[in-house]
This record gives structure tokens, C-alpha cells and sequence, in this order.
């Protein structure tokens, strides 16, 4: 179920060390949740054997840079797993001290894969109109909330909308949303955007293909992918509170609590947010610039972030040694192994 060769893979032998990064945000007073996802056909930087999953068969666009051609539609056996999958890692989590885990269902990962138009074709109880499509998703949420929720709570990342021609709307979003808050969610974080159709709405303006191409150096195929998309993607500058609009909507259709994200920059948008009836804004880029952002608006030593939002962090997520703020000097491993010792 991974992406990449980099993410965690939930199994118990990483117990121990779930629990160290939990006992470590603990001791700063903080709370900690895990966000938990399957990449299903979205494979974009591991040879698979055999066709990828995902909602339905077919070509798999995502996987071709690794050369995983083919995905094959889920069955319903290979439904019943994945959903104990994230049961068992939801489990792990709770033993190891997390205080919530987020379910990931956007940005084109497997659960994503079932919500949108543009990978679910299903002619069963799983597809064809929104609520058939966010049918499995929330069925994931429910088994998990039953098992877990009364040590933790249970979020879910979802689409406001896909933001490409065919893709899942708010319209669809609210249906979504109202099957999770019927299956129990503590929390919605409400995100955007797909990672190979769409990638300029869920970050609100374009990449840089040239860091990007820089990261992904390598097969003539991954070459040839970066120019394909490059084909008919718009030009997108970014703006402050970009899925704001989309998202008073599903605030206004549902009860559940909603945290919001997307361009929140400063403190008078986070503000912005709660003024309006979120209950938690979401951040991270602005938290790859600068870890303290949130400590120093507390604090009064800043009111905005320092992110320029240029989207050159976005390519390091498929760089071995994770993602990086390009503006600030390179972490050093040897300080940070003092400041734990210590």
C-alpha cells in the first residue's frame, strides 16, 4: 500500500519506535495523530509485481513512472483486508500512544480512488453516484471508529472537490462529508486536489518542474512523465485562503467538526477560520519553513509565515531524505542527535 519506498509501513515491529515519537511530542506538551492512507493504484516510486488495486481496472496513469502499467478493481475480499489493514495500523497507533488518526481519503490515494469520478467506473454498490462511491471509505472510518474510538479520536482528510473536468465536486464533498459524520468522525480536514491530475489546486499554484525534474532524475520514463504533465495544466498564482469558498459549504451542509486547509499564512487567516465555524486550521508548509510558526503567533513574535509559497518543498517528498524548506539551511543530524540526548 505504499507510495514510496520512504513511507512507514505499519507493521509492529516499529512499535517502539511509534512510541518514542509519541512520548517525544508528549513531553513538549503537545498532542500527536497519525495519519494513516493506501496508495492503492498510486504507486508512483515502487515496481509492484502484478497490477496495482484500486477502485476499478485499467491503465494506471499513476504507476507508469515505475512501470506499474496495470491495476486491477478491488474485490470485495480485497476490501474486507484493506479495511482490517487500517484497523490493525489505527491499533498500533493507539498502542502506541497517538491521540487521533487521521484516514487519509484525498489526493488520489486508494480511498480517494473509490470517492472520485475519475477512477471509480464501478457498476456495483460502490459506484456510480457520490454516496455509492464515498460508500467504502466511510465503511473504513466505521470499523475503525468501533474499534479504536473510544481511546482516540478518528479523523478523516478529504477532497472539497478534485478541481479537474469529471473529477469529484463539492457537491460530492458534501455527500462525503455527511456518510463520514454518520460514521463517526471526530474531525474532517477538508484538502484538495489530486496528486496526478490536479496537483496546482491541492497546493493552489504550480510546481516547480525543474526542482521537481531535479528530484526525479533518473528513468526515460519519469522524464517523459514530467513533460506530460506539464501539457495542459493552467497557470495558477497562489493566493491566501485558496479553498475557503469550498469549504463554507460543507461547513454549512454538516455538524461534524471541520479543520481547515489550504493557504492559511498568517494569524488573521487562521482568525479568519474560526471566525467562520472551522474548528482547527491545518498548515504545512508554513511549518516546513518554520517548526516554531505556531509557538511564535503565540508568543506575539510573528503574525505570518515566512513561506513563499513557491512548492520547491513538494518535490523532496520523493527524495530519500524526506522534505525540506529549499530557503533554510540544511538541518544538521548531529544537533538534533544532541538536542534528543539532552
Amino acid at each position: 500500500g505504499r507510495t514510496l519506498p520512504n513511507q512507514v509501513w505499519m507493521r509492529r515491529e516499529i512499535l517502539p519506535d511509534l512510541k518514542a515519537l509519541a512520548d517525544a511530542v508528549h513531553a513538549e506538551g503537545g498532542a500527536i495523530s497519525y495519519q494513516l492512507t493506501h496508495g492503492g493504484s498510486f504507486v508512483t516510486s515502487l515496481k509492484v509485481d502484478g497490477p496495482t488495486m484500486s477502485a476499478s481496472g485499467g491503465i494506471n496513469k499513476a504507476g507508469m513512472m515505475r512501470g506499474n502499467l496495470f491495476q486491477r478493481a478491488m474485490t470485495r475480499a480485497d476490501m474486507d483486508l484493506v479495511a482490517q489493514q487500517f484497523v490493525d495500523a489505527a491499533e498500533l497507533c493507539r498502542e502506541a500512544g497517538f491521540d487521533a488518526v487521521e484516514i487519509h481519503m484525498g489526493h488520489g490515494y486508494l480511498l480517494n480512488q473509490f470517492i472520485s469520478p475519475l477512477s471509480n467506473k464501478r457498476k456495483d454498490d460502490y459506484g456510480g453516484t457520490a454516496a455509492k462511491r464515498a460508500r467504502f471509505p466511510a465503511e473504513v472510518l466505521r470499523r475503525v471508529k468501533d474499534k479504536v474510538g473510544r481511546q482516540m479520536a478518528v479523523l478523516a482528510k478529504i477532497n472539497v472537490a478534485d478541481g479537474v473536468a469529471g473529477g469529484a465536486t463539492v457537491d460530492d464533498a458534501i455527500v462525503t462529508a455527511r456518510l463520514l459524520q454518520e460514521a463517526g468522525a471526530d474531525l474532517l480536514v477538508l484538502s484538495g486536489g489530486r496528486n496526478i491530475e490536479s496537483g496546482w489546486f491541492m497546493f493552489g499554484s504550480n510546481f516547480d518542474m525543474d526542482e521537481m525534474k531535479k528530484v526525479l532524475k533518473g528513468s526515460w520514463l519519469t522524464g517523459l512523465m514530467m513533460k506530460l504533465a506539464q501539457f495542459g495544466t493552467p497557470k495558477v498564482s497562489f493566493r491566501e485562503m485558496y479553498f475557503l469558498e469550498y469549504s463554507r459549504r460543507i461547513r454549512a451542509a454538516v455538524d461534524v467538526p471541520l479543520g481547515y486547509l489550504g493557504g492559511a499564512r498568517s494569524l488573521a487567516n487562521a482568525e479568519q477560520a474560526m471566525a467562520e465555524g472551522f474548528d482547527a486550521v491545518v498548515m504545512a508548509r508554513p511549518l516546513i519553513h518554520d517548526a516554531q510558526l505556531v509557538n511564535k503567533f503565540a508568543r506575539g513574535e510573528a503574525t505570518a509565515s515566512g513561506c513563499i509559497n513557491c512548492n520547491r518543498c513538494v518535490p523532496y517528498i520523493y527524495h530519500p531524505a524526506g522534505t525540506m524548506c529549499v530557503l533554510n539551511a540544511p538541518n544538521d543530524p548531529a544537533l538534533n542527535r544532541v538536542r534528543a540526548a539532552g
